[in-house]
């Protein structure tokens, strides 16, 4: 059996996404003891936390993944789970997203605690090490989930890719905030680096805050199923285009996204007075509208009805 990752897929690019995280997670402990940094130590704690939340979305994905396959695993999972796996991507998206901004905001009232306290004395040679091999490691780890993202278009695997983003930014900071303290040792500038530590930290969290708010509002979008303007559009133009084409009285269009599913549910009212078709006929005219729809993926759910019944688009 191999044991080869494919770093192209999903579950590939979020399971070597998780094991770099733990190696960074475990250096950030050992350097930040090392070092006396509550930096550090921070940086391995949101660390650890990007482990969990990423373990959570491959759990996620290779559960949508295993419901679409049509394997007979998948059609033991979808007596259950009828509906879908679909519904967890953004409940997780919003969760990770939620932590990620508490976790800064409880670096940055550390952070600002310790300035006012006098700041806190570390080790800067080993903070500059922690900090060289971390970036590294981060920008290896970012080329390598957006490569995956680009030919995907995951949405945990752009939070992943922002995540990253994020973590090399903010080592970045740490270098130049270390950098300066190494230098400042021995000068006249050698008062300032007790609040060095504290200092970067408060930055870093403080600009790293607000950084998930725009994947929180979106999963919460998604969670309370808000009707995305884009596809609604798209699917109107479809059913207006069908009334005119086949001689409907009228139709109703019900679009959610839920995660990376779509679902759509169309209703035609038909007059009463149409002649008979064959059933045939009816899946002919589904088959039609469906691919004008487009997009015709194991993530898309669509439901195309014909009614007498005006009650059924109201």
């Amino acid at each position: 059996m191999s044991c080869r990752v494919n770093f192209a897929s999903e579950e590939g690019a979020l399971r070597f996404s998780i094991l770099i995280t733990l190696l960074l997670t475990l250096l950030g402990v050992f350097f930040g003891l090392l070092a006396d940094s509550l930096t550090l130590l921070f940086d391995a704690f949101y660390e650890l936390i990007d482990v969990v939340m990423t373990g959570l979305a491959l759990l996620v994905a290779r559960l949508i993944a295993a419901s679409t396959s049509g394997a007979l695993a998948s059609r033991r999972l979808s007596e259950r789970f009828s509906m879908g796996f679909w519904h967890l991507e953004p409940m997780v998206l919003g969760v990770n997203g939620l932590m990620l901004m508490g976790a800064a905001a409880y670096g940055l009232y550390h952070a600002v605690e310790s300035l006012l306290h006098g700041g806190r004395q570390l080790s800067f040679d080993y903070a500059l090490i922690f900090a060289a091999v971390s970036l590294t490691l981060e920008c290896t780890a970012m080329m390598v989930v957006k490569r995956a993202h680009r030919r995907i278009g995951s949405e945990f695997l752009a939070l992943d890719v922002k995540s990253w983003q994020m973590s090399a930014w903010i080592t970045m900071a740490y270098i130049v905030a270390f950098g300066f303290g190494h230098a400042a040792q021995g000068s006249a500038l050698e008062w300032l680096t007790p609040y060095i530590d504290p200092l970067a930290l408060g930055i870093v969290c403080a600009a790293v805050l607000p950084m998930p708010i725009g994947t929180v509002r979106r999963a919460l979008a998604d969670i309370f199923l808000v009707t995305p303007a884009d596809l609604k559009k798209h699917v109107d133009d479809v059913a207006r285009a069908s009334v005119q084409r086949y001689g409907f009285a009228s139709y109703r269009a019900n679009v959610a996204r839920v995660g990376r599913g779509r679902q759509i549910e169309l209703y035609f009212l038909v007059s009463r007075d149409w002649p008979a078709k064959a059933l045939a006929e009816w899946d002919r005219i589904r088959d039609e509208i469906s691919d004008a729809i487009g997009e015709d993926t194991p993530d898309r759910w669509l439901m195309i009805v014909f009614t007498t019944d005006p009650e059924w688009t109201e």
